[in-house]
């Protein structure tokens, strides 16, 4: 007769003690990431109190942003910001879904583990180093093609009713489209550079969830006689759409809160856009290029309220993404 394994016996108290510590540190830690948001929520609310109280709610829809006579609006910048974020993110989304699929179902290994790791290699290149690029290589290139295109005889006479629009303070649809100058910065630069730049978080989130479909669901579709594109629309992408989605708000959180690469080609205009090659601004850009001068407690508040409201927006898109991303997610892996 085989006598049963004794176990060792286990000290329940110390077990027990072991488990309060353990729960009390994890706490601990946890706490620190809720004190570090209030702390930063109360800071901010301090120092935007004064703008806030002096403009009240016309801070929000006043376009002027005058240091000199003490008059600030934010809704240039607040335009500047959404229009390059979502111009960005519509560029660089379908970009990202394609490179994607590309390194995770057509790809050989030997080809899709180099371009994956490229991919995400783009993520690590500093901000600066993409700065510098658009203003040596794109803004020169694109600077080209505005003087070669909108000078040209067919389209003088459109630059030059433009111009009259612009010198009278107004716009039209048309002219939205046609540079005001031909130096190359601007707000299309800077929604270029953005694309360039947050490609690679919705292209790496996106190869992963792919990836992590089960091989029983492509193989379900190729034994009814679907074809590959059946496959990836029917099968893959609607199990993935969760985690494409993630990706997405990650590269637009990227792309809201980028500043110095954005400030280096965007233009620091205050003025309201008139044209998609203006120069322009956006409410990291303005904090990056201002904080250091504002010597006015006003001036200082009121690009410290830029900040509380880009933090504010990054709080509200993470919150509307996390109820999108619930109601994607299949009910059978939530």
């Amino acid at each position: 007769m085989i006598e049963p394994v004794k176990r060792p016996a286990v000290n329940s108290s110390l077990s027990s003690a072991s488990d309060r510590v353990f729960e009390y540190i994890i706490l601990a830690l946890a706490s620190i990431i809720v004190l570090v948001f209030l702390l930063s929520l109360y800071q901010l609310g301090k120092e935007s109190w004064p703008a806030l109280q002096k403009f009240g709610l016309s801070f929000f829809t006043n376009r002027e942003w005058n240091p000199v006579t003490s008059n600030f609006g934010a809704i240039s910048m607040i335009t500047g910001t959404l229009i390059t974020s979502l111009a960005a993110l519509a560029i660089s989304v379908p970009l990202a879904i394609a490179s994607a699929l590309f390194v995770a179902e057509y790809a050989p290994k030997w080809l899709a583990d180099p371009v994956g790791y490229l991919i995400e290699l783009l993520a690590a290149v500093p901000s600066v180093v993409y700065g510098l690029f658009a203003l040596f290589v794109i803004a020169k290139g694109l600077s080209h093609w505005q003087q070669s295109f909108f000078t040209s005889p067919e389209k003088i006479a459109t630059y030059t009713h433009c111009k009259s629009l612009w010198d009278a303070g107004t716009t039209s649809f048309q002219c939205f489209f046609v540079p005001i100058s031909f130096d190359g910065r601007g707000l299309a630069l800077a929604i270029i550079i953005l694309t360039i730049m947050i490609l690679p978080y919705t292209a790496s989130v996106a190869r992963d969830v792919i990836r992590l479909v089960p091989a029983d669901q492509r193989e379900a579709m190729y034994a009814l006689g679907a074809t590959k594109w059946e496959v990836i629309s029917k099968a893959i992408l609607p199990y993935a759409r969760a985690g494409i989605m993630g990706g997405v708000i990650l590269a637009l959180g990227r792309a809201l809160g980028e500043t110095l690469a954005v400030a280096m080609v965007i233009g620091d205009s205050q003025d309201s856009i008139k044209s998609i090659f203006s120069g322009a601004s956006t409410m990291a850009s303005v904090i990056a290029n201002q904080f250091g001068d504002a010597q006015e407690q006003i001036h200082r508040s009121s690009v410290v309220t830029l900040g509380f409201t880009l933090f504010f927006l990054s709080v509200l898109v993470n919150y509307i993404a996390r109820i999108i991303i619930a109601r994607l997610t299949p009910k059978g892996i939530q």
